[in-house]
């Protein structure tokens, strides 16, 4: 009685090895799932406009080494303190993870910097304002060349409000400081006289 019971249990066993092995193989070969990329929808969230379409294509979601940046809350302290101890030149640009005219904006900041006179290479900083954690680095993957990721902690409108009281609620919003730390606030992606003050 015992030996047909191990029998059929051996069986049973070999017959769930199999199909487990059969479905490892299957997904292996299908590769990862596709993912969503919210930057590149457009923002339907927490009202924000957005500036009109950037003439640069978007950098590929891969391009950014992501796990060497660690979100930094962000908020009208932390703004206060950039703007008096921060990096010099600098550009901070604020987005939301719908925001699909932002990381072309981006690419436009990069790719100056890279174009750049030898020197100090200013710090290109992302503020994500609807999301932090897993969500936040998710969309950080759009900006390569991002030297810092800042993420909204605290109610929106007001931190808003500490960056700029004039601010519309238009993303992207880019505040660039120069080496002398003055400062320029734009709406959309930068034009080329606005970066030559930047870095000049």
């Amino acid at each position: 009685m015992n030996s047909v019971f191990d029998v059929g249990r051996a069986r049973l066993l070999s017959a769930a090895l199999a199909l487990t092995l059969l479905l490892a193989t299957r997904m292996a070969a299908a590769g990862p799932p596709a993912t969503q990329e919210h930057a590149l929808q457009g923002h339907q969230g927490a009202g924000a406009h957005h500036a009109p379409s950037a003439t640069v294509k978007a950098p590929s979601a891969s391009v950014n080494a992501v796990g060497r940046v660690q979100p930094r809350r962000f908020d009208a302290a932390v703004w206060h303190q950039l703007l008096d101890k921060g990096p010099r030149p600098a550009a901070y640009l604020f987005t939301t993870t719908t925001c699909a005219t932002c990381p072309a904006a981006f690419e436009v900041l990069h790719q100056a910097v890279q174009a750049g006179r030898p020197g100090k290479t200013p710090r290109l900083s992302a503020v994500v304002m609807d999301a932090d954690g897993p969500r936040a680095l998710s969309h950080a993957r759009h900006f390569a060349g991002m030297t810092a990721l800042y993420v909204f902690d605290g109610f929106e409108p007001a931190i808003r409000q500490a960056v700029d009281p004039a601010w519309p609620n238009v993303t992207p919003y880019v505040v660039l400081i120069d080496r002398q730390g003055q400062l320029q606030r734009l709406l959309g992606q930068p034009d080329a006289a606005s970066i030559r003050r930047w870095l000049h």
